[in-house]
């Protein structure tokens, strides 16, 4: 459709889709995406030509999209951020700010892994044993979910599993553990397994099963809780796959991750986690 592009409205304050483009630095085709979304209708639509028609009082969310989008937030966080009044909306920006920012530093500690990884450095860092583990009663919940809700998964999902067993008035016999029956990353879901070792007898409920954990050797290194922030955990996980494979070992089963320090007291260069694979 071809919209008039100069003019205004004569007697109004309305523009047209041209002028308004122009004077918010949105494109035609932004403005009439938006439109569609719901995030920036015009003030007026003609019912006989469909042409679109705008205020200048709609020139600041315009500018505020286009800036916003220039700091690439999604369009649905851009419309709640509309929605709010100035100062809450500042308080969001500046929050997703935030985000981008250790979204970046992730991405920087990606990097570095990945040199050191195609360089072949970094696992002489990590001491790898081996230990005999039980069998063990364990009350577990277990998901697809991608790396971006792993962490929410695995600190939701623990703190479930013991008020469980307090409710049902038994307590843990070991450290909770992860266990990874596929890749957890952007492009795949796992599915991961969270575990709670107890003694007694606890029924399941809603997501909750409880099963055997078999015996097994397993061969594992510990990380301080620094060392568990991604990437810096796939080296750990290198390190015990390549002793595995240097011992002329194999893998019996899933690898996982053993958390037995307490995650609120530890600091960043205490030890907190085991990175172990069970071998034969």
């Amino acid at each position: 459709m071809n919209e008039p592009i100069s003019e205004t409205v004569p007697g109004t304050d309305l523009m047209t889709i041209g002028r308004f483009s122009q004077a918010s630095r949105l494109s035609l085709k932004a403005l009439r995406l938006y439109d569609a979304l719901g995030l920036l209708p015009p003030a007026y639509v003609d019912p006989a030509s469909s042409y679109r028609y705008y205020t200048a009082e709609q020139l600041r969310d315009a500018r505020l999209i286009g800036l916003l989008r220039g700091l690439e937030m999604p369009l649905n966080r851009i419309a709640h951020v509309l929605t709010l009044p100035s100062g809450q909306a500042a308080r969001e920006v500046a929050a997703y700010g935030r985000e981008v920012e250790a979204e970046a530093a992730a991405k920087r500690r990606l990097v570095r892994y990945l040199e050191e990884w195609l360089e072949g450095k970094g696992k002489a860092m990590f001491e790898v044993e081996a230990r005999e583990v039980p069998e063990q009663k364990v009350l577990t919940v277990q998901r697809n979910v991608y790396v971006r809700d792993l962490s929410p998964f695995i600190g939701g999902t623990v703190a479930k599993l013991y008020k469980h067993l307090v409710q049902a008035g038994l307590e843990a016999a070991g450290p909770c553990f992860v266990i990874y029956h596929n890749d957890v990353n952007e492009d795949s879901n796992g599915p991961a397994e969270v575990c709670l070792p107890f003694r007694g007898a606890a029924e399941p409920a809603g997501e909750m099963r409880v099963r055997l954990e078999p015996a097994h050797r397993e061969a594992f290194t510990r990380i301080t809780k620094g060392q568990v922030a991604f990437p810096g955990i796939l080296r750990a996980f290198d390190a015990v796959h390549d002793w595995v494979r240097d011992q002329g070992l194999e893998e019996s089963a899933p690898p996982r991750e053993v958390y037995f320090a307490d995650w609120e007291k530890v600091g960043p260069d205490d030890p907190a986690c085991d990175i172990a694979w069970p071998v034969t």
